[in-house]
């Protein structure tokens, strides 16, 4: 016998009895990103190399140490989407779609990093990412932040915390790059060796650091929002107030800086203790430059990324995680004529009855047998044809999830009852 061949470590399947949490997930994202006007877009899993070093920033973890690169047959470097934001960026650009134009967009997918597989983060992880290019005010800061809270709200979740920054424009971020160096020179020796690296390169991804040794050093450190030129400081303040006026509460947190290398003014995150180290379910910010850096017209952009298999697991651990029903109605059926019956029978309630679910028994086995895969399937009613109902044109309509007699009904009228118990119960 051949060694069963196992999945790629960190790269998980999402078996048929997890899958209404997600599918609950991405139809509660799906309908509130039309409500606000978002539209879909679908893009390559597999993007040039460079997209990803110039957009994230060639210092940075992902780009370092995570990404999945290989020259393709033609000798070209390719790289496994690490995010969804670059890919956008580029998409709007190599399209036209920010010529005189302004874009709102989403997408969702699997993305692919390099790490060492726990829980919450995977090789092969899924993401929805909303995107909004075009638009410079504080006011569609607040609208995304907005929109991610009416997801928490819809899906039933507790206890999410939203950790807000600005980073200020680049030009205003040199210069506290430079008494932030300053700082961690003056302790070079308290430095771990991932930090004496970003400090010749990127040292404010030090403030990222999650090594509880540096924790105190960089508690002490000088703070982004003392350092703010104007404009961003004003737009900072604008966001504020727009969130304030909306009731949705959130805590300053200086020592937010993201992993990109991209982002300027805001960024946020919202958090959860439910989750132990990996805390962050959503994470996103502006993007003023990365239009320009990438070849476009120069255009502001601000998005965010929502993590799927964290909130699906938070999903879980409150009791959210969706109905795990295979079906409304269950046929069981007896006999050959009534397995041939029964598949018209079945199609015809499709048709009359659309949004209820009707599962059909395949494979034959006794009524017993029968009867307990309904109950499985979670299913309210069987519907039992046999030979004997086939000749008398009758069906028994037998309630699994409570305590009621079985009932006859002819097979013209199971639509008609169905709809009276069924879509009735639902919209009761």
């Amino acid at each position: 016998m051949s060694e069963t061949i196992q999945a790629i470590r960190g790269m998980n399947d999402v078996l048929p009895a997890d899958s209404a949490a997600w599918q609950l997930l991405e139809r509660v994202a799906r309908e509130t990103f039309a409500e606000y006007g978002y539209r879909e877009i679908r893009l390559p899993i597999l993007e040039r190399t460079e997209l990803f070093k110039r957009s994230i920033g060639e210092m940075t973890d992902i780009v370092e140490k995570e990404m999945y690169t290989f020259d393709d047959r033609g000798g070209e470097s390719v790289t496994l989407r690490p995010e969804a934001t670059a890919g956008i960026v580029r998409a709007a650009i190599s399209n036209g779609l920010l010529h005189k134009q302004r874009q709102k967009v989403w997408c969702s997918g699997p993305m692919f990093r390099y790490e060492r597989p726990q829980k919450g983060r995977y090789r092969q992880f899924h993401q929805i990412d909303v995107e909004a290019l075009g638009f410079p005010g504080p006011d569609v800061d607040a609208e995304l932040v907005m929109m991610s809270a009416r997801i928490w709200r819809r899906l039933g979740l507790t206890g999410l915390r939203l950790n807000l920054n600005s980073l200020g424009t680049p030009e205003s971020r040199q210069g506290y790059r430079e008494i932030l160096v300053a700082y961690f020179r003056g302790h070079e020796a308290t430095l771990d060796d991932d930090s004496r690296r970003r400090l010749g390169g990127n040292p404010l991804r030090i403030l990222d650091s999650k090594n509880p040794a540096m924790r105190e050093l960089i508690a002490g450190a000088p703070l982004i929002t003392d350092h703010l030129d104007p404009d961003s400081a004003a737009h900072f303040s604008g966001l504020r107030a727009r969130l304030d006026a909306a009731g949705i509460e959130y805590v300053v947190n200086p020592r937010l800086v993201r992993g990109l290398d991209y982002y300027s003014r805001t960024v946020f995150e919202w958090v959860t203790a439910d989750l132990g180290s990996q805390d962050a379910v959503c994470s996103g910010g502006r993007y003023d430059g990365l239009v320009a850096q990438l070849g476009g017209e120069a255009a502001p952009a601000i998005g965010w990324a929502l993590g799927e298999e964290r909130v699906v697991e938070l999903m879980r651990l409150q009791g959210r995680a969706g109905d795990e029903t295979v079906a409304d109605v269950y046929l069981v059926l007896g006999g050959a004529a009534a397995e041939a019956t029964g598949l018209q029978v079945a199609e015809r309630l499709r048709d009359a009855l659309p949004g209820v679910r009707v599962e059909t028994n395949c494979g034959g086995g006794s009524f017993k047998s029968q009867l307990k895969r309904a109950d499985r399937s979670g299913a309210h009613y069987a519907v039992i044809l046999g030979e004997e109902e086939l000749q008398r044109g009758v069906a028994g309509l037998k309630p699994l999830l409570e305590e009621a007699g079985q009932a006859e009904v002819a097979v013209a009228e199971l639509a008609t009852e169905l709809a009276r118990r069924v879509v009735g119960r639902d919209r009761g």
